[in-house]
């Protein structure tokens, strides 16, 4: 599960996968009790053929909810995604990228955990979203880009 940083309509609200293959998105009036959640996301693009899920808490941003995902394609590959969920309703997909984030670049597929880049968390920091990843369980770096070109695509993704 990942907590969104606020209550969204007076409730608290929740990421979670809950059946190991697709996003849901959970409300409770208890941080310790979720009973319900509702489907939100899932495996679309090649890329993310077997499974789809979050890499931390949505961070709220003029534009929506941005939420970096993980997700696993052919050939058991982790690679990172972005989607955009509206403010006030975060059940509603504004958007998602077509082509994985991040993959694992040649110096990163090999270690413990082969072909697999994946995060807990991201931040953003004088209008760039910092990104920490660990690569094939073996170790860990940071990826940075343009948050309002991030915001642009994935805005224009449905189109």
């Amino acid at each position: 599960m990942a907590l969104f940083p606020r209550k969204i309509n007076g409730k608290y609200a929740a990421l979670c996968r809950i059946d190991g293959v697709n996003n849901y998105l959970a409300y409770s009036d208890n941080i310790n009790v979720w009973r319900h959640a509702t489907l939100i996301q899932k495996p679309k693009f090649s890329w993310e053929l077997i499974q789809i899920g979050n890499c931390g808490s949505p961070i709220e941003t003029e534009a929506g909810w941005l939420v970096i995902t993980h997700a696993v394609g052919p050939m058991r590959e982790y690679v990172l995604g972005a989607s955009l969920y509206e403010l006030g309703n975060p059940e509603n997909e504004i958007g998602r990228l077509k082509t994985p984030l991040l993959s694992p670049n040649n110096e990163e597929r090999e270690g413990y955990v082969p072909n697999v880049v994946y995060s807990c968390g991201s931040i953003i920091h004088n209008k760039s979203l910092i990104i920490p990843y660990g690569m094939s369980d073996d170790a860990s770096t940071y990826a940075t880009l343009d948050l309002n070109e991030l915001l642009s695509e994935l805005k224009n993704s449905n189109q």
